[in-house]
Parts: structure tokens; C-alpha cells; sequence
């Protein structure tokens, strides 16, 4: 592989390259198509953008412009995601289509600045979270072949990871779009559902979808949430997003499950590296708290215990009755397993999430945020071959349940084992806590943290997000920032005036 001009593909390091001259979105490109190729047969790309393409689209960008806050930044979006004049496949070819637009979330970067590098692979139709339900084949851990990467925003994650893309588009129904950032060593945000559009995607549980981000920073991730986020008319599932973003006090208290609840599956370096992360957590300013988790887990297995499955039979109907022979055999099981359900069966589930909800809001009265291990273990391919149902579990226990309760998250690496494989966790907050939760991880990040997925760089010297890009360069996001003193401070009697006219506290 040829020198690199840009070892770091993260976006502050980017943005100030190409404001000082450094690079230019034409190098760019050419250095990303070299690091492409360099990876081979990795599984990662169902689609790729011919490069004479997109060195069409780095001309028309023309020389530096800070009103485009994603200027010249390469991304990937999961092929169940339209593309205006691209195939979309769900990673099921005689499923495919050719969309005439481009997904809502997707057209936001595009309009940005953001140059779209490719389709990625995913666990067939968003079914599972282990990335090698695909005919397209299974990518790997970029850490290790030997072990899975994670889905089903497999594809996402690792071209992340490797350093292909500064951030890629997944999409997260029961943990897709954190499980593989806990195997890549990066970070997945799982917005509150209706934040980002789903307009455009194809769905898995539509009730339940959601966009998700990789990036290889939290910084990055609060940044792409600045652009993506918005209302769609067009999405009967968008929510509005409240003018005020809640925030959390200096002194939060983060919950943790009781020693009882947790569950690594036997990995001992995942329950101590959990334990470690706990710590690190309380030296920013957090007090752990030990609650029940018993109806978050109990929520999480209704997903696809209950009639939630029989959502997934109606994204893909009749397709499947048409089709089946298509399907990848584990994705076809547990589809057709939505048949067993009856309307009677899904309203008895509802009343049940509703006494879940009841028993989950008790806890939340205990904390600010809670605190899990992204996953409790991760699978190799043989592992996994062995039982690839009860695996998929596994790897759920702590996911399962997020949009179920409509919460808000952001996976974060949390160290490696001593294997050298990577070890991740979650901070999971109240619906629209996004924000808070992005800017907490950057900190925790920034000092628990060092590689960058598996890139060469490094998280040390990038900026947390109240001190990202908009200084830095100049980049435009349509807000000002503006400083006050006297009656106009937070908690002071003009502060009103402020949020009245939309002022967001930083």
C-alpha cells in the first residue's frame, strides 16, 4: 500500500487539512481507493462507487467552503439505504431495486459536502447482530479474522474501522448500530428514534428503526448528529427534536446493574474491563448506581420473543412468499417465525411493554444515564457457527430492549482485552439526551482512550465537542455562538429570552 497522505480520517483532522492546503478532496479520494484496495476480499462493500466518479463529484466541490461542515468527507451508508440511481439490495440481489431518490438522512450529508464512497454489507434485511447472514459474504473483526464483526451494520463498522471512511450509516432496531462499534474499537450512536429520518430505508421493524453513525470519535458522531438530524413530513416516525436538548448535571448519576444481573458468557477480561469502566465513568464526575435490570431485560427478550418478529414478516411480504429460496436460511427462520403470532398475541405484548415501561421508569428515577457493557462477549465464526440463534442472543442481552423503551445511546471503546480484542460499552439515556450523551462519551473517550478503530491515529489531542470544528474552521452549522453575562445566564431570570428565540446552552 502506497504512503498515506492522511493517516487520520477523523473528521477535525480532516477539515483542518483541507482548509490549510494540506489535502484536497481529489488526494483524498485517491488515498482512500489505495486503502480499498489494499484490504482486498474484505466483505465489507456491496457497492463501490467508481472513483472516476467521485473525483467528478471532488471537482465540483471546488476549493474549501466552511458553509459545508462535511466538505470533502468520505462516507458509506448500509445498502438497505436509497441512493438515488444505486441499487438497493437489503444484501438479498433478487430483492434489488433501483431507487429514483435518495433517502432523506443520506441526501442531509450529501448536501453537507459528504462524498459518498459506497454500499456496505449487512446481516440480510437488518436480521441480526452478528454480519454474516449475507450472500456477499461475512467481514471479520478488523482486529482478527478468527472472530465476527458484528452486525448488522457489519459492512459500516468495519469500513470505519479500517480507516476506509470517516463515518458510515447503519441502521439500529435491536443493537445494530452499537454491537459492531464494540467489535471495531469505535464509536456507533443509536439516535432517539425519530431523530434522524428513515425515509428512504428499507424497513425491519418500522415502528422500531432508526439510523445509526459510525465514527471513529464521539466528537465526530455530535457533529454528523448537527447535520443529519431534522423533521421529516415524509416520515410518519420523525419526532421533532425539543427546541431546549435535555442536559445532564455535572454530578449524574449513571446506573449499573445489579452484580446479580450482569452477564459476560464466561468472558472474564469483558466483566473486568466493565468494572474498570465503571471507575473511569466516576472520575468524570458520575456516581454509580446499582439498579434492577430485570425489566430491561425482560424487555429486550420481547423483541423477538414477541410479535415484533411478525413486524419484520410485514416489511418483507409478499417478497418472502414469493421468494423464499432467496433468503439466507437463519434469516428466513426467524422471519417466518413472525407467522406464529396472532393479533391477540401482539396486543397482550403491548399491555406487557406498557407494565415494562412502568417498572423500567422506576429505575430511571434512581439515574441520569445508565452504564452497560455494549456487549457481554464476542463470538468467533466456528463459535458462532454452533449456535447461531443463541448467540445472536447473546449478544443482545444488553441492546435488545433500547428502542423498545425509547432510549437514546452511544457505544464507546472501553480498552481491549488481553487477547487484543476490543471491548466496548454503552451509554444509554432518556429519548433526546443524544446530545449529552455524545458530548459525555467524547470526554470518557478522550481520556480512556487511544487507537482509533484500527488506524494509526490516535484520540489523544483531538478536541471534545464544545471545542470542535466551528472554531477550528470556521465550519457552519446555521448556529452562532454567542457568550452573555448578568441576568442572561442559565438559571438567571432574563435566560428565558434566550430560549425563547431557540439558544441552546454549550
Amino acid at each position: 500500500m502506497s504512503q498515506s497522505i492522511q493517516p487520520s480520517l477523523d473528521l477535525h483532522s480532516l477539515l483542518l487539512a483541507y482548509q490549510s492546503g494540506q489535502i484536497t478532496p481529489s488526494g483524498l479520494i485517491r488515498d482512500v481507493y489505495q486503502r480499498i484496495a489494499a484490504r482486498g476480499d474484505d466483505a465489507v462493500w456491496i457497492h463501490l462507487i467508481p472513483e472516476a466518479d467521485l473525483q467528478r463529484q471532488a471537482e465540483i466541490l471546488g476549493p474549501f467552503d466552511p458553509d459545508k461542515p462535511l466538505y470533502g468527507i468520505p462516507f458509506a451508508v448500509k445498502d438497505n439505504m436509497d441512493v438515488a440511481g444505486l441499487p438497493t439490495t437489503a444484501a438479498c440481489p433478487k430483492f434489488g431495486y433501483v431507487p429514483t431518490a435518495t433517502a432523506t438522512v443520506v441526501q442531509r450529508l450529501l448536501d453537507a459536502g459528504a462524498l459518498l464512497i459506497g454500499k456496505t454489507n449487512l446481516d440480510q434485511f437488518a436480521t441480526g447482530l452478528v454480519g454474516v447472514r449475507s450472500p456477499h459474504g461475512a467481514p471479520s473483526s478488523v482486529f482478527d479474522p478468527r472472530y465476527i464483526s458484528g452486525g448488522s451494520s457489519s459492512g459500516s463498522a468495519v469500513a470505519v474501522a479500517a480507516g476506509l471512511v470517516s463515518f458510515a450509516l447503519g441502521t439500529d432496531t435491536a443493537g445494530s448500530g452499537r454491537v459492531p462499534a464494540a467489535f471495531n474499537n469505535i464509536v456507533g450512536w443509536k439516535p432517539t428514534r425519530g431523530l434522524l429520518s428513515t425515509s428512504g430505508i428499507v424497513p425491519a421493524c418500522r415502528s422500531l428503526d432508526c439510523p445509526s453513525v459510525f465514527t471513529l470519535t464521539a466528537s465526530d458522531a455530535h457533529r454528523i448528529a448537527r447535520v443529519a438530524a431534522a423533521y421529516d413530513e415524509a416520515d410518519p416516525y420523525s419526532r421533532p427534536a425539543p427546541t431546549v436538548p435535555p442536559t445532564l448535571p455535572a454530578a449524574f448519576r449513571f446506573g449499573i446493574p445489579a452484580k446479580p444481573q450482569l452477564k459476560f458468557f464466561g468472558d472474564l477480561e469483558s466483566e473486568r474491563l466493565f468494572h474498570q469502566a465503571v471507575a473511569d465513568l466516576a472520575s468524570h464526575g458520575g456516581q454509580p448506581v446499582e439498579i434492577d435490570f430485570a425489566p430491561f431485560h425482560e424487555t429486550a427478550d420481547l423483541l423477538y420473543s414477541g410479535p415484533w418478529v411478525a413486524e419484520r414478516l410485514a416489511a418483507v411480504t409478499p417478497f418472502i412468499d414469493q421468494h423464499p429460496e432467496a433468503f439466507h436460511p437463519t434469516t428466513l427462520k426467524i422471519i417466518e417465525g413472525g407467522r406464529r403470532f396472532s393479533s391477540a398475541d401482539t396486543f397482550r405484548a403491548f399491555h406487557q411493554l406498557e407494565g415494562l415501561r412502568r417498572r423500567a421508569s422506576a429505575e430511571w428515577a434512581k439515574m441520569d444515564l445508565l452504564l452497560l457493557p455494549t456487549t457481554g462477549t464476542v463470538y468467533t465464526h466456528d463459535q458462532l457457527a454452533t449456535d447461531p440463534v443463541g448467540h445472536n442472543t447473546d449478544l443482545g442481552f444488553y441492546t435488545n430492549f433500547v428502542n423498545l423503551l425509547d432510549l437514546s445511546g452511544i457505544a464507546v471503546p472501553a480498552g481491549f482485552r488481553a487477547n487484543g480484542l476490543p471491548f466496548g460499552v454503552t451509554l444509554l439515556g432518556p429519548a433526546f439526551l443524544d446530545e449529552a450523551l455524545c458530548k459525555l462519551a467524547a470526554r470518557y473517550h478522550s481520556a480512556t482512550g487511544g487507537q482509533l478503530g484500527a488506524t494509526a491515529a490516535t484520540i489523544q489531542g483531538l478536541p471534545a465537542p464544545a471545542e470542535d470544528l466551528h472554531s477550528a474552521t470556521g465550519a457552519n452549522d446555521g448556529r452562532v455562538p454567542v457568550a452573555v453575562v448578568g441576568a442572561h445566564l442559565r438559571g438567571q431570570p432574563l435566560n428565558h429570552q434566550l430560549l425563547e428565540l431557540g439558544a441552546v446552552f454549550d
